[in-house]
């Protein structure tokens, strides 16, 4: 893919945008006010994978809470505000790295000035977040079948309240809950400016269709080049989004950091039972730091052929199953004997023996 090319902005020393990696972000779930909890969740988001946090600032006391939080959490901070300017400005000098609100429903430019002065000041950027369900009415009026363009067109008011007082540290989203709007809203805007784009598909759901969502948008922008920071809504703990978002960074191919279990569905022709297996193999790697791509396939017609493409893998038969590398055949092991052949080669690409 040919990555869209963006500017770049700074979140407390993380880059988004240009040619540096595309991160993951997630948002706390706890009361803000409360900073031991929200604290404990932040730490084990950043264990997860996190690499920047948003926490809801809803009034003052969350804002007090802020320089406790900031200073104890191990990634950036980003201040969720909504409407109250003052808010904007307060979380900000308690050393927020980013503040995500939107000028044109804050109360005029007066307020945006004051807002975008302390954001120079302290070298914070201001994240733009259009919601379909935020879009202003007269633009829902304007755009009635075409809420894509609305979103674009909301977040471009945005923008130019912003650039009116020359300040360009931005980065933007244009969240819907379904996938083609969310889809369409990105492109369209991609085609509008260079400001880095952070994706993710709102109010997403559950665990399960809120992480296809979240794959089927997020996934399809950045195989077209979109998206500079992705965050996977989930109405799930947020460590949950976190693994989601990391794994939609590996299906399309932009993070490689981890072994890749690919493994036949299984037909007639399997004479084992092969699930458990392919999971048991992707358990016993999951300690690897090395790209290494493994083929479990069920019989010889998905072997060596089909799992070509795999660094290493195994074809099983009724007893057994054939150790191949590289497409290459290398010899027959016992069944129970699969999972710690496949370790030992998988090693091998560690150690940098392949």
């Amino acid at each position: 893919m040919t990555r869209r090319v963006s500017r770049q902005i700074s979140v407390g020393g993380i880059c988004i945008g240009g040619n540096a990696p595309i991160t993951v972000q997630s948002m706390t779930n706890t009361d803000t006010r409360d900073a031991a909890a929200t604290i404990a969740q932040i730490r084990r988001l950043a264990e997860a994978g996190c690499e920047i946090v948003r926490c809801a600032v809803p009034d003052m006391a969350a804002v007090r809470a802020l320089s406790e939080i900031k200073a104890a959490s191990p990634i950036p901070v980003v201040a969720d505000i909504h409407f109250n300017y003052q808010l904007a400005i307060e979380a900000i000098a308690a050393g927020v790295d980013k503040i995500r609100i939107n000028p044109g429903n804050i109360g005029g430019q007066d307020r945006v000035r004051a807002v975008v002065r302390a954001c120079r000041a302290a070298g914070v950027p201001i994240r733009i977040g259009v919601n379909s369900g935020s879009v202003e009415r007269e633009l829902h009026e304007r755009y009635p079948d075409d809420l894509p363009r609305a979103m674009a067109e909301s977040a471009m008011r945005h923008v130019q309240m912003l650039e009116a007082e020359d300040f360009t540290d931005i980065c933007v989203s244009l969240k819907a809950s379904d996938v083609p709007s969310t889809i369409a809203a990105y492109r369209n805007m991609a085609e509008r400016c260079d400001y880095p784009l952070h994706l993710g598909v709102t109010h997403a759901g559950t665990l399960r269709m809120g992480t296809l969502k979240g794959a089927a948008g997020i996934g399809g922008l950045l195989a077209m080049g979109i998206g500079d920071t992705i965050r996977v809504s989930l109405a799930a703990d947020p460590v949950q989004e976190v693994a989601a978002g990391l794994d939609i960074l590996r299906a399309v191919g932009i993070r490689r950091d981890r072994p890749e279990v690919i493994a036949c569905p299984t037909c007639g022709r399997c004479q084992v039972d092969l699930l458990p297996l392919a999971e048991q193999v992707e358990a016993a790697v999951s300690d690897l730091h090395v790209p290494i791509k493994i083929a479990v396939m069920g019989c010889a017609v998905n072997g060596p052929g089909e799992g070509r493409e795999a660094d290493i893998g195994v074809a099983c038969g009724r007893a057994d199953g054939l150790l191949f590398k590289n497409g290459e055949i290398l010899h027959k092991v016992p069944f129970d004997k699969i999972i710690p052949a496949l370790k030992a080669l998988a090693n091998e690409f560690v150690n940098g023996d392949q």
